[in-house]
């Protein structure tokens, strides 16, 4: 046995020097002999520790960059506003825009290139006005549609003709209403308005036949002595919203009533006002009703809902043509 390990010891004595260089070569330090670290002992086989890993460094995270600001110069560049329509130069719609703005100028700076530009445009505007002036005259002369003297007579003796016609018409028409209607008449006693309507209701019931019905609000007569056979009110004034007197109302058995007036009024206003609320009520023709006003029934340019589409309201000869076409189909007034 002690052969053996000699013989081992000789062999590494050999082979020690090779093992230097390599080491050396490598660029290691030589490891030490088993002389040096005998405390270790003899292993044929020894587990080498394990080798340590490099830790890897945890990429850095940038925080996120912000949102490049769009150039606003750029930006504005490509935005295209658009410009409006301007209207023609001494145009109505121009002339409207401008005149004060020359006008205030030529205040402000009076130099006479600022003045005598403001009254040039003046004159521009009444040139202007003056040619339609003259060209609306003869359109309105040739259409009798247009005429309102064909309605309405304009010179002196035509139209006294038309008010006794109209007088007459009147006359004829307030008898009629008054042989089916009456008049509704609240007073108080001590109220001066209904102390001078009174007569007037008088007149009214002479003259047309019109009854009249007299209700006291405060159950005493009229000091003047008119209508002496009253009724006291039970509540039919509360009922029709009477709120002042001397209240009218146009009354036509058994329940039409139509208010007249809750103040004074003269023998022509109540006439006026009667013919009117009997047209209103139906009970008399609108050309009849016409006739009463010194009118003559002419067709009206009250076209119905929806007859004129928008394309035919956008060409002037279209739109005259639709609107004589509405009028004569229909619409007397």
């Amino acid at each position: 046995m002690n052969r053996i390990v000699r013989l081992s010891l000789i062999l590494l004595s050999f082979y020690w020097p090779v093992f230097a260089v390599r080491a050396e070569n490598a660029g290691e330090l030589p490891a030490a002999s088993y002389f040096e670290d005998k405390q270790r002992g003899w292993f044929w086989y020894e587990v080498l520790p394990e080798p340590i890993k490099p830790v890897k460094a945890e990429p850095k995270i940038e925080p996120p960059k912000p949102d490049p600001q769009p150039d606003t110069a750029k930006l504005e560049a490509s935005v295209v506003v658009p410009v409006p329509d301007q209207p023609e130069p001494l145009s109505s719609a121009w002339l409207k825009q401008n005149l004060e703005k020359y006008l205030n100028k030529a205040i402000d700076e009076p130099s006479q290139e600022n003045v005598a530009a403001f009254y040039y445009l003046q004159r521009v505007m009444m040139d202007k006005a003056e040619r339609f002036t003259n060209a609306a005259r003869y359109v309105v002369m040739s259409d009798p549609q247009l005429d309102e003297s064909v309605r309405r007579p304009i010179s002196t003796f035509a139209v006294n003709e038309a008010n006794h016609q109209a007088s007459v018409a009147a006359d004829q028409f307030l008898k009629a209403i008054a042989a089916k209607a009456g008049i509704l008449f609240f007073f108080r006693s001590d109220c001066r308005y209904c102390h001078v309507q009174a007569p007037i209701l008088a007149m009214l019931e002479r003259s047309y036949g019109f009854k009249i019905y007299p209700v006291s609000l405060d159950g005493l007569p009229m000091p003047n002595g008119l209508f002496s056979q009253f009724k006291i009110d039970q509540g039919q004034a509360a009922l029709l919203g009477v709120e002042q007197t001397p209240a009218l109302f146009l009354m036509k058995p058994p329940k039409q009533i139509v208010p007249l007036s809750q103040g004074v009024l003269s023998l022509e206003e109540v006439t006026s006002r009667i013919l009117l609320a009997a047209k209103e009520a139906g009970w008399l023709e609108s050309a009849q009703y016409q006739t009463t006003q010194g009118l003559r029934s002419t067709p009206m340019l009250l076209p119905a809902a929806g007859s004129i589409s928008p394309s035919t309201a956008q060409n002037p000869l279209s739109l005259i043509q639709a609107l004589q076409t509405g009028a004569q189909i229909g619409s007397a007034p």
